[in-house]
């Protein structure tokens, strides 16, 4: 508007959606400005919209409203039961088998959302699904724009069953449950956060075989150099979208199980990702991983931080989703039948290395940005050849083993 490139002279009706999010990500003087610059008609409805009441979304009322009427929509009882809510509590190494068994045998009938905390994790899980020839599309904030746009419509027409959803926030944004645990929560964000960072920016340094990288990341804070060095590799690391978030705000379509192969932050986050299902009428089944306290750490190549804090935030999810009528259950597998597949497994996991992982991002970030910048201008002269890329092949080929696939 500043630019004058558009005329808001005959706006009638200014929608403002995920409210509790405007302020968080730092809009606050760009929505003042939008608001008081007189780019705005005199008379326009205004409609502020979110799924939490928090003091950024009392503050942007008071910026955008004035005497507005509150509509607050219950949910339906007859809704909430529409989503069944499963709990699996295993180590890291078994979080890999049962997904495996779950899909491979698809215990899951219909499109599945796979959630996980960091972009790493994702290439992992998508690597570790290639062995068995199960097809899965990462989404995540390193992906271009138009391609993340293009991942979901295919999704919703039904091109791809499975997303491996990276939800790095979480619950960052977020106002948190009020108790000291959550400034914890947040450190680890952050922790978690910069040593992803790291990643593109530097060379592979390291053997096919996972293992010696954790002490050179446990030597970094006591170094004055890598401090001074951090902020160039996140601008190199970084095409980051720092307001992507793929718990809320995108319309994912007739989800039949939301997978959270790692637990959420909070319990509002979890709210969110397994809002993702059993939407409009229909049925849906969430089910989350935990690992055991006594389980986090064992195995050091995958682990993940975040999972140190699952009992803590599973708590808060029982006590949260009890006050709204709805119960987790323990997911009941037979672990004797599932044992029956577990060289398999650790077969497959042995070839998803750090060094493979950090090809398979790499890789496929270049591909994306090809695709969405070299080809743009193609594809909106022939949009039909659109619907011919595909974000689910391979990314190492050469590594998948033929005798897995049955």
């Amino acid at each position: 508007t500043q630019l004058q490139t558009l005329s808001l002279s005959l706006l009638e009706s200014l929608v403002i959606d995920e409210a509790d999010l405007i302020l968080s990500y730092g809009h606050d003087e760009d929505v003042k400005q939008i608001l008081s610059g007189g780019h705005l008609p005199k008379l326009y409805q205004t409609f502020l919209m979110s799924a939490t009441m928090t003091k950024d979304v009392e503050t942007l009322k008071g910026i955008a409203l004035r005497n507005p009427a509150i509509l607050k929509l219950e949910e339906d009882k007859d809704e909430a039961a529409n989503l069944t809510q499963y709990v699996v509590r295993c180590s890291e190494v078994d979080k890999f088998l049962l997904t495996y068994v779950i899909l491979k045998l698809k215990l899951v009938k219909g499109k599945c959302l796979i959630f996980v905390n960091d972009v790493d994790r994702g290439y992992r899980v998508k690597l570790f699904l290639e062995q068995f020839s199960i097809k899965s599309c990462v989404l995540n904030s390193e992906l271009p724009l138009n391609t993340r746009f293009h991942i979901v419509q295919e999704f919703n027409k039904g091109v791809y069953d499975y997303i491996i959803a990276t939800d790095e926030t979480g619950g960052k944004h977020e106002d948190q449950d009020t108790d000291d645990d959550e400034e914890l929560e947040e450190e680890a964000e952050e922790e978690e956060a910069e040593a992803d960072t790291d990643l593109i920016a530097t060379e592979p340094t390291e053997s096919n075989e996972p293992g010696p990288s954790n002490p050179t990341k446990r030597k970094r804070p006591s170094s004055p150099q890598p401090e001074s060095k951090k902020p160039s590799k996140k601008h190199r690391a970084g095409k980051k979208d720092k307001e992507f978030g793929v718990s809320r705000g995108i319309d994912f379509v007739d989800v039949a199980c939301v997978l959270n192969f790692d637990l959420p932050r909070s319990s509002r986050a979890y709210t969110h990702r397994v809002g993702r299902t059993a939407r409009a009428g229909r049925s849906g089944m969430a089910l989350s991983f935990i690992v055991p306290k006594e389980e986090f750490g064992k195995d050091k190549v995958l682990s993940c931080p975040s999972c140190e804090r699952d009992e803590v935030v599973f708590s808060r999810v029982e006590k949260e989703q009890g006050a709204r009528g709805s119960k987790v259950k323990d997911y009941a597998f037979d672990m004797a039948q599932v044992e029956a597949f577990r060289y398999r497994m650790e077969d497959a996991l042995r070839a998803v290395t750090r060094v493979a992982v950090r090809e398979a991002r790499i890789k496929e970030l270049k591909t994306e940005l090809l695709n969405s910048e070299k080809l743009k201008t193609h594809f909106e002269e022939n949009p039909l050849d659109l619907e011919y890329i595909r974000h689910d092949k391979s990314l190492h080929p050469t590594r998948v083993q033929a005798h897995m696939k049955h």
